[in-house]
């Protein structure tokens, strides 16, 4: 779904809340990442100019066909940004004029560069050095090379002694919106959210904030880990309105674990495994973005809306990120499910075509003017 009507009625609620978010404050946490992103060299024609592998195939039989010999792929750098799942989301809230604090690892003692313009835009505290990413993207994927040393420092220890357990407890308490993202990279997050359910969330008071999770890819997790961290996440609803974001390879491994049918990526067959998802794991809401679409399920029903989908993005890297911040957005501004899934779809439509953040307007005009 995605029609006209729906795309007016979004615009017109979008434009009329344009002055609220100022008044809205989120924490988001608790990664960071260095990203630079890459395309690969299929011939090059000149020191300026060459032609890229521009699927992940290409370059999959490439490597499969120097199995046994050896082969030089050139990588191009085409940008070096701020990266990771909570500082990209973060910096999207932000552009949407919310008060943002992020506790992460973005460099320590000092910040790394890249986060120099975030720290103009958010309230940023880090304790500890970044991760570092080598995106490759195609036009259909990315692969995403991760060096992860620096990312067992994020733990409920440093917490406590580089930042505070009651300066923690004081960012949750003010906020509207929490976003705790990247549970997968970071192997101390489970810990953290077991303390702040015990050590915090009992002393919360006032209206019920939002709270949203990624947990990020986590195939590489063991099930045992993944059926642990569904647990944690159900046992937040008890003070929060719990958001669990998944993307659709996402919804597959979660489904999994859950012990249920994933094979029906249709969005139909979507819809039934993120309502299963969600009886098992009883959230508040459960949201799955694939490439082409979203949706979102809740106590109030499914929505199902069409993205303004290009086959030739500018950027990849943080698309999804983008869109959790954009459906965000639309649920701290009170829009229902349809609505938040095309803030959120509009906001990830917007920066893939143009690698920037956008403002409210920047969603208004999209809705208003949308791609076909």
């Amino acid at each position: 779904m995605n029609t006209p009507e729906l795309r007016a009625r979004c615009a017109s609620q979008l434009q009329a809340a344009a002055n609220r978010p100022p008044q809205l404050r989120a924490f988001v946490g608790l990664d960071g990442f260095v990203d630079e992103i890459l395309h690969v060299v299929d011939k090059r024609e000149s020191a300026e100019k060459f032609q890229r592998l521009t699927h992940m195939t290409q370059w999959g039989e490439r490597i499969r066909a120097a199995a046994g010999k050896s082969t030089n792929i050139e990588l191009v750098s085409q940008l070096t940004k701020l990266g990771g799942n909570g500082p990209i989301m973060a910096n999207a809230l932000a552009s949407f004029g919310l008060h943002v604090d992020y506790l992460g690892i973005l460099g320590y003692p000092n910040l790394h560069p890249v986060f120099a313009d975030f720290a103009k835009l958010a309230n940023v505290i880090s304790i500890a050095e970044p991760g570092y990413t080598d995106a490759v993207e195609f036009e259909d994927g990315k692969v995403m090379l991760g060096k992860h040393s620096s990312l067992k420092e994020m733990n409920w220890a440093n917490i406590g002694s580089r930042f505070g357990r009651d300066k923690f407890a004081d960012l949750i308490s003010r906020a509207n919106f929490i976003g705790f993202v990247n549970w997968t990279m970071l192997t101390g997050m489970s810990d953290i959210w077991a303390a702040t359910l015990k050590e915090i969330c009992p002393a919360l008071t006032g209206p019920r904030r939002t709270l949203f999770f990624d947990l990020a890819d986590p195939e590489k997790r063991t099930k045992e880990d993944i059926a642990a961290a569904l647990k944690l996440i159900a046992a937040f609803e008890q003070y929060f309105d719990v958001v669990l974001g998944l993307n659709e390879k996402e919804s597959t491994e979660v489904g999994t674990v859950l012990g249920l049918h994933t094979k029906d990526h249709s969005p139909e067959g979507l819809v039934k495994v993120g309502e299963q998802i969600r009886q098992q794991v009883p959230v508040n809401t459960v949201v799955i973005h694939p490439t082409h679409y979203a949706l979102a399920i809740s106590a109030a029903g499914s929505a199902i809306v069409e993205g303004p989908f290009t086959p030739k993005p500018l950027i990849t890297t943080g698309a999804g990120d983008h869109f959790n911040a954009g459906f965000c957005l639309g649920k701290l501004l009170g829009l229902d499910n349809a609505c938040s899934v095309l803030t959120g779809v509009a906001t990830s439509g917007f920066y893939v075509r143009t690698a920037k953040s956008p403002a409210i307007p920047d969603l208004v005009g999209l809705l208003e003017s949308w791609p076909t």
